[in-house]
């Protein structure tokens, strides 16, 4: 893992900073190429480079800035499947759950994991190099759980977007 990911959570979610024009500026290029040189930033949203550095400490510190990553291609490397995974539940309370939650958590295989509303109460994205090992893959979370109901696997066929880009209003 990174050592540049921040948890999933900033440390006091329950509060939203508050950002300016010159943040929605940098974060904006940041979240299309986060290599971009601070001096460069500096210059594209007329401020200062220690200004702009102060600001991306602010966002990073608040969790607005949550991971800074490059983002691979999984079929260049391999792992030419994506599955989309609903999962379905008997008991949703939280002593229930806490030990699917921590395999999905270590599997590296997950890309992505939501607790859902619906008929599902968790939607996985997951990668894999063969139906095989996704078989594996769902032996190691769902096997032997009996609070797993059952699980729902959907494979994608194209993929027409992907991408983490947050709308910057």
């Amino acid at each position: 893992m990174s050592r540049n990911f921040r948890s999933p959570m900033p440390p006091d979610s329950t509060t939203t900073p508050v950002l300016d024009a010159f943040d929605r500026a940098i974060l904006a290029i940041l979240q299309r190429d986060n290599t971009v040189a601070q001096r460069e930033i500096a210059r594209a949203v007329h401020l200062s480079a220690p200004a702009v550095q102060r600001r991306i400490r602010r966002l990073r510190d608040s969790g607005v800035i949550r991971a800074e990553v490059a983002v691979l291609d999984a079929s260049r490397l391999g792992r030419p499947l994506t599955l989309m995974v609903e999962v379905h539940v008997h008991d949703e309370h939280p002593l229930r759950t806490a030990g699917l939650r921590e395999r999905i958590l270590a599997e590296p295989a997950v890309q992505q994991c939501h607790a859902i509303t619906g008929e599902a109460d968790y939607l996985l994205v997951v990668t894999a190099a063969t139906m095989a090992e996704y078989q594996d893959i769902t032996a190691r979370l769902f096997g032997g759980d009996d609070n797993v109901r059952r699980f729902r696997t959907s494979v994608a066929l194209e993929c027409l977007k992907a991408g983490l880009g947050v709308p910057l209003a």
